[in-house]
């Protein structure tokens, strides 16, 4: 009885990430089935590089979504980074590893530069990223005028492919053929490197005091700031973190595309959709309920809604509509929970 009331309890807690689970085993599988070619590690691999960038911009914005705020500037952080590793990702092993730590420093100093605007400036986190938005694309532009760059073919390869392709271009694991690492042969390596961001700095950062921090300070700042809780360092470093989220996202694109490109409408379409992404991820836009693993279904969710208007042809004049009303009916579902509380306290209890 005690397990089943705890599995009831967990649901009702977390009904919007456990909704946004179901929805994409749904969607996901459907696809597969409708899809010519069937489920094969081909297509995986094709899906998988077409929903990394949009993974790690949507757990980026995650951050100040539980902040009680909303990043604008996630997608120029993303396309600023894009542009930093075109030009730095070749060369060397060390070379390479040099330009992918830039890369995410870059991203992380953006953030951190966000974080202390808010923080020390006492600024509207939308107002504040809405103006380093414009500042990160401006110096994007800078270093990319036009579309270009360069980035080590091998890297590229190995990491926009199966794990066997990885082992087989850097000659470990027997060239991909060891018995041990058959079973995972077909596996994406994008899924792995998602996977591992998530838990690896996501989950170690949620369950920190800071981490815990952030999400009391989305539920009750008044009362996270009598509990002596540092609220300052908390908000600094959620932006900072977001800001190394979106450079992930960044430094991928580049590898993906093996190039880098300044686009301005590429940015405010990665922002918008993170922020629909954490939605659909149960992640409540009043802030302190949700999570990265759930945005990150939410991108999951938005990918395939696009995989879908290829295998059925739709026409892309109706694309957009589509899409909007799929957006509108998942906010519509975020807010419903709110709207029929009576007492707010109870949305996060």
């Amino acid at each position: 009885m005690k397990g089943k009331a705890g599995i009831r309890r967990w649901l009702l807690q977390n009904l919007g990430f456990a909704t946004a689970v179901l929805l994409f085993i749904v969607l996901f599988a459907t696809y597969n089935v409708l899809h010519p070619r069937g489920f094969s590690s081909a297509v995986a691999i094709q899906n998988s590089n077409e929903t990394v960038a949009i993974a790690f911009v949507a757990m980026a914005q995650t951050l100040p979504v539980l902040l009680g705020g909303l990043d604008l500037s996630v997608g120029a952080v993303m396309t600023l980074t894009n542009c930093v590793a075109s030009e730095l990702l070749y060369g060397s092993p060390a070379q390479i590893l040099l330009g992918v730590l830039l890369t995410l420093m870059t991203g992380a100093a953006f953030g951190l530069m966000n974080g202390c605007i808010v923080v020390y400036g006492r600024i509207q986190p939308i107002i504040a990223t809405l103006a380093t938005g414009a500042i990160a694309i401006g110096l994007a532009l800078l270093i990319r005028p036009k579309p270009g760059g360069k980035v080590d073919d091998d890297l590229s390869w190995a990491l926009t492919n199966s794990v066997y392709d990885l082992a087989d271009t850097y000659g470990f694991a027997d060239g991909g053929n060891a018995w041990w690492l058959r079973p995972f042969a077909d596996i994406p390596v994008p899924v792995i490197l998602v996977l591992l961001v998530a838990f690896v700095v996501w989950v170690p950062f949620r369950r920190s005091v800071t981490g815990r921090t952030v999400y009391a300070i989305g539920s009750a700042e008044g009362a996270a700031y009598m509990s002596g809780l540092p609220i300052h360092r908390a908000k600094i470093a959620a932006f900072t973190l977001g800001g190394f989220l979106a450079a992930c996202g960044g430094l991928y694109l580049a590898i993906q595309t093996s190039s880098g490109n300044a686009d301005i409408q590429q940015a405010g379409a990665y922002t918008l959709n993170s922020i629909a992404a954490v939605v659909l991820g149960g992640t409540s836009l009043l802030g302190g309920v949700g999570g990265a693993i759930g945005s990150l279904f939410g991108a999951m969710i938005l990918r395939v809604i696009s995989f879908y208007f290829r295998i059925l042809d739709i026409d892309p004049l109706l694309q957009p509509l589509i899409e909007g009303v799929v957006l509108l009916l998942a906010v519509s579902f975020g807010a419903f929970r709110t709207l029929r509380v009576k007492n707010q306290l109870d949305l996060f209890r």
